[in-house]
């Protein structure tokens, strides 16, 4: 009865993965994506959008996991209505034909114990290509607030819009083809 009952214990040790992944919802309120973009070779202008949804996984252990981030391009906002206007149009975002922007990703890249940069694909205006988010200030801790286990981070990279169609005002700068994207992340452990 024992030789069974350990054999059990052992074949049910053998079926539990030796390492713990842990999902993550992102918090729309305080990962609200963004972007950059120099107008006339002058200023930085900037734009944000207000409605975002997303996904990750985290095998910290193995140093694996997985991003998918949703965001409503129709909530695009840049603090300027003429503008918003603009960017929201055919020749720009073109919220109506293509109202959603992903990234999905299943190559997260440790330094450490700390996500560094997730490789990934972008799809916006119906065109995907490959883009590497770089992470800055990863950490995960309890939220101090309402202690739910959390993560967060920054996450950006610079992409050229032309790459997706985007070429409204390249010429003039208006605004210029490199574009810095930014997500602000923070994410509770479901």
């Amino acid at each position: 009865m024992r030789l069974q009952l350990m054999i059990g214990a052992l074949a049910a040790t053998a079926s539990v993965p030796a390492f713990a992944q842990e999902t993550y919802v992102m918090d729309p309120v305080h990962s609200q994506p963004g972007f950059e973009a120099t107008h006339l070779g002058y200023s930085s202008q900037v734009g944000n959008f207000t409605k975002s949804t997303g996904k990750v996984t985290l095998d910290r252990a193995a140093k694996k996991g997985t991003v998918d981030v949703t965001i409503d391009a129709t909530s695009l906002r840049t603090f300027d209505a003429r503008l918003d206007t603009a960017v929201k149009g055919e020749r720009f975002f073109n919220v109506e034909k293509f109202p959603t922007i992903t990234f999905k990703s299943s190559n997260v890249k440790f330094d450490g114990d700390k996500v560094a940069a997730v490789d990934g694909e972008l799809t916006m205006l119906g065109v995907t290509k490959p883009v590497t988010l770089t992470v800055s200030n990863f950490s995960c801790a309890d939220n101090p607030f309402n202690k739910k286990p959390m993560c967060g981070g920054n996450a950006t990279a610079t992409i050229k819009r032309s790459d997706w169609g985007m070429s409204q005002g390249l010429q003039t700068l208006t605004p210029a083809d490199a574009v810095v994207l930014r997500l602000p992340f923070e994410a509770y452990k479901e």
